[in-house]
């Protein structure tokens, strides 16, 4: 009797498994475009085919995009990927993403961000980061710190800041020209904001372009142990490379804490030199946020350290990936290259073009950003081309929160996690056109169609609310560097993206997929994911000294 009710028990329950098993796969989100799913892994095999159908180690963005561009470019793609991760609701629409990033009377201060998308950062930006922080936590978050990221405020040192910076990396750039030999671009450039952001932010000299530091290294090594990471996995897959993490996490905030220490006795002792007066101008985001802060409570103390990891982190990384792009898109776009350094020519002058009379004229315009309009639409064009992360919100069971579509259908978002895929979003043929979506083209920006891209398609820092708190800092330093640099230099690509020659060794315009308005590649770069998405060999170039 035992067995055959033991029999029967088992077969209810798998009876039970497999019917609930059915629904969420082939029922449940059966009405939202999807490609064909699997019972057993859902769309898990199908996503790993459609990464192997990319390059080597691709940035997974590239499988989702082409699963999307497959489907016929739905304004909303299903993604399931459980067990392993939450089902994705991907946003190809931008009048969708606007409507998934706005305040709304649900979510006053725009919907929760994805929680998973921050538990893997969380031992670079900490527990209490503005990044992963939502409702009115978070905007007490903004509030403090958004007058440290305030335009009048930044132009006020920031400028000199990157400046000088700048002449560093200038002299580096000097003696890899001089040498001939290859290196990594992206090193370098994310060496010199790493110093600029560390000065912005905290008034701390990191000196990473120089010498080697404590503090540079233990958060270089922090962040190597996230590259290579093409998706999310659970802790327990990695153990030995999550207890890494940990320990250099604790290190990195172990001097954080040194550092906000000392910026707090000395404004506490500056404001009591004053007798209650603020006696010296704040030179540092971390120093004005410490300015009304009497006591330092240990909760000011974590927080004020999540912050700045969170700063130095976003604030030197989006800014070096965009740089090291904007330099190969230049070094393969002679059109581009000319129309830039002739801009500079006519505002800067081309009488004397060294890096310190550079410096001072670059310092002695205010309004730099509206006499150079055409670098200004290169960094804009290579932000589109190249974004370096997304963002995914998630919608709370209940929340009774709904979008609505290009067609006019509405769709509950309820329990789903949606996903702005911005080389998705960016490439939208109804929106750049069917011919040039894809293509490196900075004159879009300039011309009469430029009023018709809706504001809502160009997305990099993210839009809303929730929009990046430091966006302004990031591209006040790429004009500067790039300003600084470009007449200096000629950047040539080496390995991946390498530009092909002809038989007298000149670069070949390509005329079949750029119009003639590139020169032709013996292989595209592509990006990985490493935290964010940058290409893949940390840009291999060599440098030469303009002609």
């Amino acid at each position: 009797m035992f067995i055959p009710l033991l029999i029967a028990v088992a077969a209810t329950i798998l009876t039970i498994l497999y019917r609930r098993l059915y629904y969420a796969r082939f029922q449940q989100h059966a009405h939202l475009p999807q490609c064909p799913n699997s019972l057993a892994w859902g769309h898990l095999k199908l996503f790993g085919q459609f990464l192997k159908r990319g390059p080597p180690n691709g940035h997974p963005d590239m499988a989702i995009s082409l699963m999307h561009r497959e489907l016929g470019r739905p304004p909303l793609m299903f993604i399931d990927l459980r067990p392993f991760d939450n089902p994705l609701l991907v946003v190809g629409s931008h009048d969708v993403a606007e409507q998934t990033t706005k305040a709304s009377d649900i979510f006053p201060t725009s919907p929760p961000k994805g929680k998973n998308s921050f538990d893997r950062l969380l031992y670079i930006i900490g527990a209490s980061s503005i990044l992963s922080r939502h409702g009115d936590e978070w905007k007490m978050l903004r509030k403090r710190f958004s007058p440290g990221f305030a335009p009048q405020y930044l132009n006020s040192f920031v400028p000199e800041v990157v400046l000088d910076k700048g002449l560093v990396f200038l002299e580096r750039l000097d003696k890899l020209a001089k040498s001939g030999e290859t290196f990594g671009l992206l090193k370098l450039t994310t060496q010199l904001t790493l110093d600029v952001i560390g000065k912005v932010s905290m008034d701390f000299e990191l000196n990473s372009q120089t010498e080697s530091s404590e503090f540079v290294e233990l958060f270089d090594a922090l962040l190597e142990t996230y590259h290579g990471e093409t998706r999310n996995r659970p802790w327990w897959f990695t153990p030995g490379r999550i207890r890494r993490r940990a320990a250099l996490a604790g290190k990195v905030n172990g001097l954080l804490e040194d550092i906000v220490r000392r910026k707090h006795a000395a404004a506490s002792l500056d404001h009591g030199a004053g007798g209650g007066s603020k006696t010296r101008k704040a030179r540092s985001i971390l120093s004005l946020c410490l300015q009304d802060v009497t006591t330092l409570t240990p909760t000011i103390l974590n927080e004020t350290c999540d912050q700045l990891r969170t700063f130095l982190f976003a604030g030197h990384d989006t800014t070096s990936i965009l740089i090291s792009w904007v330099f190969y898109e230049l070094s393969r776009t002679p059109h581009a290259l000319k129309a830039v350094r002739a801009e500079l020519d006519k505002v800067l002058g081309a009488d004397d073009i060294s890096p310190a009379a550079m410096h001072t004229r670059l310092l002695g315009i205010p309004d730099l950003v509206q006499q150079i309009p055409y670098l200004c639409a290169v960094i804009k064009e290579t932000l589109r081309v190249h974004p370096s992360a997304g963002t995914a919100r998630q919608f709370p069971e209940g929340s009774g929160f709904s979008v609505t579509l290009p067609d006019g259908t509405r769709q509950c978002l309820d329990g789903m996690i949606t996903y702005n895929c911005q080389p998705v979003i960016h490439t939208d043929p109804s929106v750049y056109g069917e011919d040039t979506a894809e293509d490196f083209l900075p004159e879009r920006w300039l011309s009469a169609g430029a009023a018709e891209i809706p504001a809502g398609a160009w997305r990099p820092f993210e839009r809303g609310p929730r929009a990046c708190i430091g966006q302004e800092l990031a591209l006040v330093e790429a004009r500067l560097i790039i300003a600084l640099a470009v007449r200096q230099y000629d950047f040539v690509k080496v390995g991946l993206g390498e530009v092909v020659l002809d038989e007298g060794g000149k670069p070949t315009l390509d005329t079949e997929t750029k119009k003639g308005r590139q020169y032709k590649v013996a292989e595209e770069l592509y990006p990985v994911r490493a935290v964010t998405s940058k290409p893949v060999d940390g840009m291999k170039m060599k440098v030469k000294m303009a002609t």
